[in-house]
């Protein structure tokens, strides 16, 4: 009797396993499957922190969670509906996150009695498999370990090679299940392994071998089917929000018709970025894995006195020690990019978990008064287009900008439709020309209507001048330490960054209307849950809408009225209330924060919750 065939509108699925069994490359295929198969989707990658923890220990395991559908996506899933365990510490660490009634599929060669002495099972002479463990759920028992080294006993390939397939089989098993094509995986294993063929056919035999286990057994009762999501016309890629980042610093080099220099030091989640720029030098893109975050970002501010797009990449630490750097730039007025992917802190934190706790150091954290720009991507896509508007504001306000991007936007990925080059907003770029003998003195720090300053590039004849650290005589740039002009030029420099806000849009509401009982107000990386939990309440008569803020400072003209235009005002964030205290401090309004501060980003059901006791406690006031 054949499996029963359902129609799903959307899943969650988890893999889980040691951190060397494949488990994010198992769900980025997956993923880009699909992606291919029209469907909406969002992810969520977890690594442990640990380079190699202990195999099979709890610390050890790996996830990648993804969230898929025929509707529209913006989280990668509170909960998941099916759990792929590898071992017995997978399962342990991850059974809390899949629903009463999902789908097991555990590799049973995993759970013997060592891996469940290493997962710390207090009786580890029964398998969680085995009692009333999975009571509540749906288990496949599948011993996949021995089934890959059979299917590959004659391939000549050592034991070790032929276990690092075993995640192939996972994914032909789910590609069955979830009636998914293998053409694109199996296109992308003969790409990857090309030079070594064997490794290549093995892979794609035991994907196959998955495939066909579910075929001809009957382990499971139903198929499902995830029909195509109503996405825009156009052309589709998938991408994680590193990658967002690094095509859209290209095009705004593009754009701005400058030569782009990165300097950067390897950190996480950071590193991609490097990573993806150093692909990129036929675009005049010039990378820099400097010794150290000084270096690093000293380079760029050189590049940009030089005439350069200047970009430099880190997390909170890193940004911590560029922060002197990043003063000399505000006092030199020369633009510079920073990029700032958030991680859970303080000190070194938790590397590989999200956080969005960087916002105060991004306005405040430099000495004396360092005014910069700040703004923040809402999903992985939306990274090119905020990275773009990050480099399109230093460059024509002359100003540093800090990104705050964070982990979860940064490995998560999304649908992406290629934008065309011509939709792109052109970046003004003007430099300061050249000067005759007979001509004026050249005074490098007379400003125009918006209190911006000439870009002067070293070597132009006519243009010499003084630069450095020390604080700047007004238009002359000379070395001055007259306390009427160091008041003046700190207001100045102010005043400059917060005329930007004549040049950015008006705020908008994302959903519902531009007045009511509540708001829900956000930035960054909890957009998709805000989005999805205040739509949901809508539905279910509540009157409540949601603003999610990109520009960070200066903030939108209009963002105070707006405010005010509730009784309400909510603010979820992964932090401890940043963003809640400039609301409150700048338009002294009464807001009241929601905070998670656990590594992990907001599930919708666990917003909604606190959304409707804060309703619940402003009627019973």
């Amino acid at each position: 009797m054949g499996a029963k065939k359902q129609v799903k509108e959307e899943v969650t699925i988890r893999f889980a396993g040691d951190s060397g069994d494949g488990m994010q490359l198992t769900g980025s295929l997956f993923t880009n499957t699909a992606a291919l198969q029209g469907n909406d989707l969002r992810t969520l990658p977890e690594f442990p922190a640990e380079i190699r923890a202990p195999a099979g220990t709890v610390p050890g395991v790996s996830s990648f969670q993804l969230h898929f559908g025929s509707k529209e996506i913006l989280t990668p899933g509170d909960i998941c509906d099916v759990l792929v365990a590898m071992n017995a510490a997978a399962l342990k660490a991850n059974l809390d996150l899949l629903r009463k009634g999902g789908i097991v599929i555990a590799n049973t060669s995993g759970f013997d009695k060592r891996n469940l002495n290493l997962a710390k099972y207090e009786n580890n002479e029964v398998s969680p498999l085995e009692d009333d463990t999975l009571s509540e759920y749906t288990l496949i028992e599948i011993d996949i370990t021995k089934i890959t080294r059979e299917a590959l006993s004659d391939s000549g390939l050592s034991f070790k090679e032929i276990d690092r397939c075993k995640n192939m089989f996972v994914l032909g098993f789910l590609y069955w299940m979830y009636e998914r094509p293998l053409d694109s995986t199996i296109r992308y294993l003969q790409r990857k392994f090309s030079d070594s063929p064997d490794i290549a056919d093995a892979n794609v035999n035991v994907l196959k071998a998955g495939y066909n286990y579910g075929e001809t057994t009957e382990v499971v009762s139903s198929r499902y089917t995830v029909k195509e999501a109503s996405l825009e016309p156009g052309t589709y890629r998938n991408i994680t929000g590193n990658e967002s980042t690094v095509l859209g610093l290209a095009a705004a080099a593009r754009k701005s018709r400058l030569p782009l220099f990165f300097g950067s030091y390897p950190i996480t989640p950071a590193s991609d970025v490097l990573h993806g720029m150093s692909k990129l030098k036929n675009f005049g893109i010039t990378t820099f894995q400097a010794e150290d975050e000084i270096a690093a970002v000293s380079s760029a501010i050189g590049a940009a006195f030089g005439g350069c797009l200047g970009v430099t990449s880190s997390s909170g630490p890193g940004v911590a020690l560029k922060g002197e750097a990043i003063g000399l730039a505000v006092m030199l007025e020369l633009p510079l990019v920073i990029l700032n992917i958030q991680r859970a802190g303080p000190s070194t934190g938790m590397p590989t978990k999200t956080e969005q706790a960087d916002l105060m150091q991004a306005l405040h954290g430099r000495n004396g008064e360092s005014p910069i720009a700040v703004v923040a991507p809402r999903t992985p896509a939306d990274c090119f287009d905020t990275v773009f508007e990050a480099c399109r504001i230093s460059l024509e306000h002359m100003i540093p900008v800090m990104y705050l991007s964070d982990g979860f936007l940064a490995n998560g990925s999304e649908p992406w439709k290629f934008p065309q080059t011509d939709d792109l907003q052109d970046i003004n770029v003007e430099f300061e020309p050249r000067r005759d003998e007979d001509a004026a003195k050249f005074l490098p720090y007379v400003r125009d209507e918006r209190f911006v300053r000439r870009w002067s590039i070293p070597g132009t004849e006519g243009l010499e001048h003084r630069v450095g650290g020390l604080e700047k005589e007004d238009e002359t740039g000379d070395v001055s330490y007259d306390p009427e002009n160091h008041q003046k030029m700190v207001k100045m420099r102010q005043a400059k960054r917060d005329k930007i806000a004549d040049h950015i849009p008006l705020q908008e509401v994302d959903s519902g209307s531009e007045e009511g009982e509540m708001v829900v107000v956000g930035w960054g990386s909890t957009y998709g849950s805000i989005s999805t939990a205040v739509n949901e309440l809508r539905k279910e008569g509540m009157d409540i809408s949601h603003v999610h803020i990109r520009y960070l400072a200066p903030f939108p003209r209009n963002l105070g009225d707006l405010l005010n235009g509730y009784r309400q005002v909510l603010v979820p964030e992964i932090n401890n209330g940043q963003l809640l205290s400039l609301i409150r401090d700048r338009y002294m309004i009464p807001a009241k924060g929601i905070n998670k501060i656990k590594g992990r980003p907001f599930g919708v059901e666990e917003l909604k919750q606190e959304i409707r006791e804060a309703s619940s406690a402003a009627i019973e006031n």
